[in-house]
């Protein structure tokens, strides 16, 4: 078992996944030549040649099309959007062709493509090009939407995606890209649909999602060695669709649960978490579920304001506490 990098898992099942399936091909903005602006893609052109990674011209409506056109005719384009931020120029190919071209055609015709894009702020890169925007087609149905936080899922994940007949969103969060973790040599790809439970416990459940999954993690830990807070937590892996079992499941045992996410609090994936809490286990809650989230605003450019309007480990920390404190059961 190797300890490689989210960015290395990536690459190295993109490759994998190229040499197992010659219809696999990648298709992006400076994804050749220039081996990616993140560099996930380094090699691949010499590897594989200018038919199975294609640079394009920056038009991302176009060439979302161009792979969309491809699926239907039966090969399976990988798309690299450069940055989340930037779907929104292919938004209508993705939400009104690629999600619905199954459906409005009876089956006849699968769309298995998937659109790799990363998203997330942090960086110092301004409020357009820092956006966590998955609730916008986490919302659209005919879509898959998945959002890794480790190296292994990143891997596992994306064989799944890969090999899946429909579209699937791939989410990549750029804090994300030089973490590391350990990688089986032989991984099976994972259940798109199926959340994890990355650590058992019994007094509160903290859930999140690429980032702040890891972040929930590193919470819980601290919490456990520093007060002895026993918190479970779920990485949900994948947003749409979403494993409202394991979340019911895992808020019956403890009563109480946090939701941390990257994206603003209104309308966000947490407040869907929160309804799936509510609808399947209302009657053992011993608390309000709370949520973590983005301050709802343009994210700053100015790194101290852009520190303080995203989710942290410490606002993470102070909702579990209050959660606890509002039941009696903080120790």
């Amino acid at each position: 078992m190797a300890v490689i990098t989210y960015r290395q898992a990536l690459h190295d099942t993109l490759r994998d996944e190229m040499l197992r399936d010659e219809d696999v091909f990648l298709i992006g903005e400076e994804i050749g030549v220039f081996e990616g602006s993140y560099k996930i893609t380094a090699g691949l052109l010499k590897e594989f040649g200018e038919k199975r990674v294609r640079d394009t011209p920056i038009a991302e409506e176009g060439f979302v099309g161009a792979a969309i056109g491809a699926a239907m005719l039966g090969l399976r384009p990988v798309v690299e959007l450069m940055t989340i931020n930037f779907s929104l120029i292919a938004l209508d190919q993705i939400v009104n062709h690629a999600a619905k071209i199954y459906g409005m055609f009876g089956g006849q015709t699968p769309v298995p493509m998937v659109m790799r894009t990363p998203g997330g702020g942090g960086q110092q890169l301004g409020a357009t090009h820092s956006q966590n925007i998955e609730l916008y087609y986490a919302f659209v149905p005919g879509l898959k939407v998945v959002a890794p936080s480790t190296p292994a899922d990143a891997k596992a994940l994306l064989q799944a995606s890969i090999r899946d007949n429909d579209p699937v969103l791939f989410l990549e969060n750029l804090a994300l890209y030089n973490t590391k973790g350990e990688v089986p040599d032989e991984t099976e790809p994972a259940e798109i649909g199926k959340a994890k439970v990355t650590r058992e416990g019994s007094d509160i459940t903290i859930i999140g999602y690429s980032r702040m999954a890891m972040v929930a993690q590193q919470v819980a830990e601290k919490l456990h060695s520093d007060e002895g807070i026993n918190a479970e937590v779920i990485d949900l892996r994948s947003l749409r669709p979403l494993d409202r079992g394991t979340l019911i499941e895992s808020v019956r045992k403890t009563g109480c649960a946090v939701i941390a996410e990257d994206d603003w609090l209104t309308y966000g994936i947490g407040a869907e978490v929160a309804a799936s809490i509510s609808d399947g286990a209302f009657d053992y809650l011993d608390a309000p579920v709370r949520r973590v989230a983005a301050a709802e605003v343009p994210l700053p450019y100015a790194k101290p304001l852009e520190r303080a309007a995203l989710p942290s480990a410490e606002s993470l920390t102070t909702a579990v506490h209050q959660t606890l404190d509002a039941v009696g059961r903080r120790r």
